[in-house]
């Protein structure tokens, strides 16, 4: 090997010893090294002239000190931390010659003079200690430097000052292993109280390991122990919560990212907080789903219904993807014209924009949702595949993974559902007394008063999850956020037409005979099923049956697929005796009435059943009214609570009914009665 290799020693910073001066290592290269000298500030010295000095040395090496870690001083006694920098002083000057308070100009004491070996620098320090009152050794002054010089100054504190406590202090630790697993056990079970657990601690130690070579801490140290390992766990409180808890993701949580309106939207349904006066003075409580778009936190559809069932998701999905038509006593500020929505680009694809409101359509790439039955039920899955729709279900008892809609649900009790009258909070325990007796809504009045909550308040109040990445103090809407992400993706929602609103309804299969479709003792008919009537549809699987689509809540009509062409028409028929029961009920009301009558005629159940609905809407105010069963008045109250929110046009009658005396003058509005609803009609289409 080559006789000019550097040797290990002389590197940048170090002092070394070269014609009889001390000097200090500024620049160093394969063959020279850059030393300070007192005439010419510098001198270059070739490596084999440095080294071939008889009185050549390397007196001191540079070590890099790690840096302070003044936090974990925080942890200390405070006179172990005074006295740990009272070592660091006379450790640096130790080190360096020099105390750290002493100027750059200062000269170092001969003692400690740089020229002088680490060792008697170290021996110097002892005896100056020694002599001052401190007695140590320099071996404890070296060990001293060397911890210094590795730890910083947190190797001059005395670690056995804050030594840490056992977790569990002196408990044994098959006690704490046996309780852990009685804690474990109670996740699935019912829920029981701290002496069960500390019971079955005990019976688990005895199955396991004995207790005879054991100690078993006392009672009030065992609580103390539980209290410990149950924390956060709620094994003594709600059972779902906790196995909520237990069962969640152990790992950090992902995030599923969605950077385009509908990329992943998310569908939940809750019983809403609120009583609601289904009918007849009947209070209950109804159920909510909803629907949301989390690159927005777009609530785009919310539904209230007695009871969920996998139409309601359909006709949810079909919600949301239909515009919101602005309403009667609807202020104009909430317009989508008004707004912050891309109104006017967006209408030039849609027409029927022009007179929606404030929330955006949004159409689904992808909806996850729990394992409901309204949810996983075959005609949600068809309605999605028939809409192109990902349907992603999350795992069983993982709601963390639908974090987004199960907020928002939250978000309406406080935001919305406690401001109401009946208000019941979310258990028993947070309920009043009465909450039945207070004026509450009607389950239609409060459907009303949701959806415009949900254009004028959600829709345009600052998210917390919405907020702008290059300047996180900044919140946005979901509006706001709508009109961004268009923007940016060149998002176009495209609207449901009336085909595909039928396409989501249930499906039956019936024949078509020469008095029209017989459904539930109901028979429909058209002047357009003519050529249907006793004819074959040519599906061999349904035995030449014909497909009929209905609403289960409104039985003034149906659809029925016309199969002899390319199955995309739709046939219309209207029941036949609609004109002795105009307003629309559903099936519940139909099949109670029913059974009540087995023998009756089908003008007969109408007349009863129009007849139920009318004592139940008439209320307790005016004539006496036939007695209703509790039976009556439940199907009456959640049928009318089920009913569509399109109201039918009135019958004439042959008496004129008398008119009322105006309390006062004013001159009232024309009165336009509505249609019956057609959803293959487009009211918006150019004429």
């Amino acid at each position: 090997m080559s006789g000019l290799q550097r040797p290990v020693g002389i590197q940048v910073g170090a002092w070394v010893r070269f014609a009889a001066q001390v000097r200090a290592v500024v620049g160093v290269t394969a063959r020279t090294v850059t030393l300070t000298d007192t005439e010419a500030g510098q001198r270059v010295v070739a490596v084999e002239d440095l080294t071939g000095e008889a009185d050549f040395a390397v007196i001191d090496i540079p070590v890099r000190m790690p840096l302070p870690a003044s936090s974990r001083l925080e942890t200390f006694p405070a006179k172990a931390v005074e006295k740990a920098l009272w070592w660091e002083g006379h450790i640096l000057e130790v080190l360096h010659g020099r105390p750290p308070e002493a100027g750059p100009d200062t000269t170092p004491r001969p003692e400690y003079g740089l020229d002088r070996s680490l060792t008697a620098r170290q021996r110097a320090k002892a005896a100056e200690l020694t002599a001052a009152g401190t007695k140590v050794s320099a071996s404890a002054v070296a060990n001293l430097r060397r911890r210094y010089q590795a730890e910083g100054v947190l190797g001059l504190v005395d670690h056995r000052q804050a030594a840490k406590r056992p977790e569990f202090g002196s408990v044994d630790e098959r006690v704490v292993t046996a309780m852990r697993t009685a804690i474990g056990e109670a996740v699935d079970a019912s829920t029981r109280t701290g002496s069960f657990i500390l019971w079955r601690t005990g019976e688990i130690l005895r199955e396991t390991s004995g207790t005879e070579d054991l100690e078993v801490p006392s009672e009030r140290t065992l609580y103390r122990l539980l209290a410990k390992l149950t924390d956060g766990t709620h094994t003594f409180s709600a059972a779902s919560t906790r196995r909520s808890k237990a069962h969640g993701a152990k790992a950090p949580f992902g995030e599923l990212p969605a950077f385009a309106p509908g990329e992943v939207m998310q569908i939940d349904s809750t019983p809403l907080d609120v009583m609601v006066l289904l009918d007849d003075g009947v209070p209950g409580r109804v159920e909510l789903t909803a629907m949301i778009d989390v690159a927005t936190r777009t609530l785009t559809a919310a539904v209230l219904r007695p009871t969920t069932k996998s139409v309601d998701a359909s006709v949810l999905l079909a919600r949301t993807v239909t515009p919101e038509l602005m309403r009667p006593g609807w202020a104009d500020v909430l317009r989508m014209s008004r707004s912050v929505l891309p109104h006017r680009r967006l209408l030039s694809l849609d027409e029927r924009l022009e007179h929606a409101a404030a929330r955006p359509v949004i159409v689904p790439e992808m909806i996850v949702c729990d394992h409901g039955k309204a949810f996983i039920s075959r005609n949600f899955k068809s309605s999605c595949r028939f809409l192109e729709i990902d349907f992603q279900p999350a795992h069983k008892g993982s709601g963390f993974e639908k974090g987004h809609i199960e907020s928002m649900l939250g978000s309406v009790a406080t935001l919305f559902v406690q401001f109401l009258p009946g208000y019941t909070g979310r258990s028993a325990d947070h309920r009043s007394r009465h909450p039945e007796r207070e004026r509450i809504w009607s389950l239609l009045e409060l459907q009303e008063l949701l959806d415009e909550w949900i254009v004028a308040h959600w829709q345009n109040r600052p998210h917390d999850g919405l907020r702008d990445p290059a300047h996180p103090g900044r919140l946005f809407t979901p509006n706001q956020k709508y009109a961004a992400l268009v923007e940016a993706c060149g998002y176009v929602p495209v609207a449901l037409t009336g085909d595909d609103y039928v396409e989501l309804l249930p499906s039956d299969w019936r024949a078509v005979n020469d008095y029209g479709i017989r459904v539930k003792n109901r028979i429909y008919d058209s002047p357009d099923l003519t050529p249907l009537r006793r004819q074959d549809s040519g599906i061999r699987a349904k035995r030449g049956l014909w497909e009929v689509h209905r609403d289960p809540y409104d039985v003034s009509q149906i659809w029925v697929r016309d199969h002899r062409t390319d199955g995309r028409r739709w046939i219309q028929a209207t029941w036949k005796q609609l004109h002795r029961a105009p307003v629309p009920f559903g099936d519940l009301a139909w099949d109670h009435v029913s059974h009540q009558m087995p023998g009756s005629t089908e003008a007969e159940i109408a007349d009863a059943v129009a007849s139920l609905l009318t004592r139940a809407h008439a209320g307790p105010a005016g004539e006496p009214k036939p007695k209703a069963t509790r039976r009556d008045r439940r199907v009456a109250a959640r049928t009318k609570a089920a009913g569509p929110s399109t109201p039918l046009p009135a019958q004439a009658t042959d008496e004129p009914a008398p008119a009322p005396e105006p309390e006062a003058e004013e001159k009232l509005a024309d009165v336009i009665p509505l249609g019956l609803f057609d959803p293959l009609e487009d009211p918006w289409r150019r004429r």
